[in-house]
C-alpha cells in the first residue's frame, strides 16, 4: 500500500488545488464553506476510486484520461455552486484545464532533478498551483469578476491553446510524450502565458475605459443637474423679488386707500366709504389653488397647471404630498416641473383630432409614488435604457435630472408608452 502512497497523495493534492483555483477564479454562490468542502471531498473520493486500479498497474496514461474525464465532471457539476454567467464559467473552466496541463508537464519535468522524483512531483505541483492561485487572488480575481461581458471574444485563443495541449497528451504513453516533447511543450506554455497576459491586460483596459465612461457620464449628469438647480433657484429668486415689489406697492396703495377711507368716514359719507370697500374687495386677487401641503411642489404645480390651461390642455391633479418630506422639497419641485413641462410639450405636439390632457397623481405611504399620464405623438420612443429619446438637440436634460434625482434618493423611475399614452412613474 505504501508504494502507491505518492500517487494517492499527488491525486489528492491536485484535486484540492484545482478546486481552490476554480474557487479563486469564479464567484461562489453560497457563503457557507461547508458546501464547497463537501463538494471537494466527493470529487477526491470519486477521483481516487477511479484512479486506484490504474495506480496498481502504474498505467499513468489511463490515469490522465480518467483525470481529464473527472475535470469535465467538475466543470458540469460545480457550475450550480457559482454565480458566473455561462461564458465566463467556460472561460474559467478552460483556463483551469490549461493551467492543469502546464503544471502537470512542469512538475513532471522538474521533479527528475529531485532525489525522490515522486515526492518532488507532489511538492512542485503544490508550489506551482499555490503560486498560480496567489497571483489570481492578488492581482487578477477582482478585475476578473468585474467584467461581465465580452468573454466570448477570449474563448477562441484559450480553446486553441487547450487543443494544442491535448494533441501532445494524446500522443501515446504520457511519460514518453512529456519527455520527448520537452521543448515543444515548454514553448507552448510560454505561448499560453503570453496569451493570458494579453487577455488580462485587455480586461484591465476594458474595465478602466468602462469606469471612465461611467464617471464621465456621472459628472455630466451631475453638472446638468446642478445647472437645472441653479436655473430653478434663479427663477425662484426672481419670483421672490417680484413678490416683494408687489407687496411693497400693495402696502403703499393700502396706506393711500386707508387715508381716503378715513377722510370719507370723518365727513360722514358712509355710502361712498362702503362703495370704496366693495370695489377694493373685488380687486383683491384670488388666492392660488392648493394642490398639496408642500409649498415648493404646490408652487411648481400651480405654475405649470396654469400654463397647461392657458394652452387649452386640461389638467387633472390629485396630490398627497406632505409638507415634511424625506427628500429635498426644492429638488422634488424641479423634478415635478420637468415632468409637467415635458407633458405639456408632448400634448402640444399631438396631431389634429387627438384630445390633449394631463393626469398627475401622487400618493404618500412612507414613500412617494408619482405618476403623470398624457397622450403623445406616434414617433415618441424610448431608448435601450428605457428613457425617452430627445426629439431635438439640447433636449433631454430634464429626463437626466429626473434620473439623477431618483438615483440620489435610491428611488426608481419608469417610463412606459402604451397605445399612444405616455406614462412616467417615480417612486422615492
Amino acid at each position: 500500500m505504501m508504494q502507491y502512497f505518492p500517487d494517492i497523495l499527488r491525486s489528492v493534492t491536485t484535486d484540492i488545488m484545482l478546486v481552490f483555483l476554480l474557487w479563486t477564479m469564479a464567484m461562489p454562490k453560497y457563503k457557507s464553506r461547508a458546501v464547497y468542502i463537501v463538494a471537494t471531498a466527493l470529487i477526491i473520493a470519486v477521483n481516487l476510486s477511479a484512479n486506484y486500479y490504474f495506480y496498481l498497474s502504474e498505467d499513468y496514461t489511463s490515469v490522465f484520461y480518467v483525470n481529464l474525464a473527472m475535470l469535465l465532471f467538475i466543470g458540469i457539476v460545480m457550475k450550480p455552486l457559482f454565480t458566473d454567467k455561462i461564458m465566463q464559467w467556460c472561460f474559467s473552466y478552460i483556463t483551469m484545464l490549461n493551467i492543469h496541463a502546464a503544471i502537470v508537464f512542469l512538475s513532471f519535468t522538474l521533479s527528475r532533478a529531485f532525489p525522490y522524483p515522486k515526492y518532488g512531483h507532489i511538492v512542485l505541483r503544490l508550489i506551482l498551483f499555490s503560486i498560480t492561485i496567489f497571483v489570481f487572488h492578488k492581482w487578477v480575481s477582482k478585475l476578473y469578476r468585474k467584467v461581465l461581458d465580452y468573454w466570448h471574444i477570449y474563448m477562441f485563443p484559450i480553446v486553441a491553446l487547450f487543443a494544442c495541449f491535448l494533441s501532445y497528451f494524446f500522443g501515446g504513453d504520457i511519460k514518453d510524450t512529456l519527455i520527448n516533447n520537452y521543448v515543444q511543450l515548454l514553448l507552448l506554455i510560454l505561448l499560453g502565458l503570453s496569451v493570458y497576459v494579453t487577455i488580462i491586460h485587455s480586461l484591465k483596459t476594458i474595465t478602466k475605459q468602462y469606469e471612465m465612461r461611467e464617471e464621465n457620464q456621472s459628472i455630466q449628469t451631475e453638472r446638468e443637474y446642478l445647472q437645472l438647480a441653479a436655473d430653478g433657484m434663479s427663477e425662484r429668486l426672481k419670483l421672490m423679488e417680484e413678490v416683494a415689489a408687489q407687496n411693497s406697492r400693495t402696502a403703499h396703495d393700502r396706506r393711500h386707500f386707508n387715508n381716503v377711507l378715513l377722510e370719507l368716514l370723518e365727513q360722514g359719507q358712509t355710502s361712498e366709504a362702503a362703495t370704496l370697500l366693495q370695489s377694493q374687495n373685488q380687486s383683491v386677487p384670488k388666492i392660488g389653488r392648493v394642490f398639496c401641503e408642500n409649498p415648493a411642489v404646490n408652487a411648481a404645480v400651480c405654475h405649470y397647471t396654469a400654463i397647461a390651461e392657458q394652452r387649452g390642455i386640461p389638467a387633472e391633479v390629485t396630490l398627497d404630498i406632505p409638507a415634511a418630506l424625506n427628500v429635498d422639497a426644492l429638488e422634488l419641485s424641479m423634478v415635478v416641473s420637468n415632468l409637467m413641462e415635458n407633458a405639456i410639450h408632448s400634448c402640444e405636439s399631438l396631431p389634429i383630432g387627438r384630445e390633449p390632457y394631463i393626469r398627475f397623481i401622487c400618493r404618500s405611504a412612507g414613500r412617494l409614488l408619482l405618476e403623470i399620464e398624457n397622450p403623445c405623438p406616434e414617433d415618441t420612443a424610448l431608448d435601450e435604457e428605457g428613457y425617452p429619446i430627445a426629439g431635438r438637440e439640447g433636449h433631454g436634460i430634464g429626463t437626466k435630472s429626473v434620473a439623477a434625482f431618483a438615483k440620489k434618493y435610491d428611488g426608481e423611475v419608469v417610463y412606459r408608452i402604451e397605445n399612444g399614452i405616455f406614462r412616467v412613474r417615480l417612486l422615492v
